[in-house]
């Protein structure tokens, strides 16, 4: 059984995903252990606890220093033994011990094809505003390891989405998270749970 824990700091669109992909057997052998937010008002938690999902958060703004805010983050994942973390839209800089420790166990999902618009400031909404500033027909999202850098690791898998007429970055930011992020994470984390069968 793949165990793994969730870190999100909004809605928890992706989380939902993954939570339906296990109830409908998409992802096999895998199990939410915990979800975490920096966020303590992150609809995410509320989409945990409705599914009997232990529900965590742990703000820097909770802390003196950033460095205590990451050895907290990391001791609260070391808590339940997980086999793999997945950031589903979760805006805090991952700690470069954790990155260590749980080297080529990190995925994340970002909303572009990488290398386009990724990187320092690439993040949400701004994304899918920078998309249509440059007039590009074609984005996406990416599933990808996460290194030491942002956005760097090791691509998983991309799914392309199309630009169309009149898009707004909010219609573009919905088509790509219907039409790529809700597709390819739970086909990652299911990849990964054949791997670790």
């Amino acid at each position: 059984m793949l165990k793994i824990a969730v870190l999100a700091s909004g809605g928890g669109t992706n989380l939902q995903a993954i939570i339906d992909g296990i109830n409908n057997n998409t992802i096999i052998n895998t199990e939410i252990s915990v979800v975490i937010s920096n966020n303590s008002g992150a609809y995410a938690l509320t989409r945990a606890k409705e599914n009997r999902i232990d529900a965590r958060c742990v703000s820097p703004k909770e802390f003196l220093s950033r460095e205590a805010f990451n050895q907290a983050l990391l001791e609260t994942i070391n808590l339940y033994n997980v086999d793999l973390i997945v950031l589903a839209g979760f805006l805090v800089k991952i700690p470069e011990a954790m990155v260590h420790q749980y080297s080529h166990r990190i995925i994340n999902i970002h909303p572009s094809l990488i290398p386009a618009f990724c990187g320092v400031g690439f993040y949400g909404l701004r994304v899918h505003e920078a998309v249509l500033e440059k007039g590009v027909k074609v984005t996406g999202a990416t599933v990808h390891f996460v290194d030491e850098g942002m956005d760097t690791g090791e691509i998983i898998l991309q799914q392309p989405v199309m630009i169309e007429d009149g898009d707004t970055a909010q219609i573009l930011q919905k088509r790509v998270m219907e039409q790529a992020e809700w597709v390819i994470l739970p086909k990652a984390i299911n990849m990964i749970a054949k791997e670790n069968n």
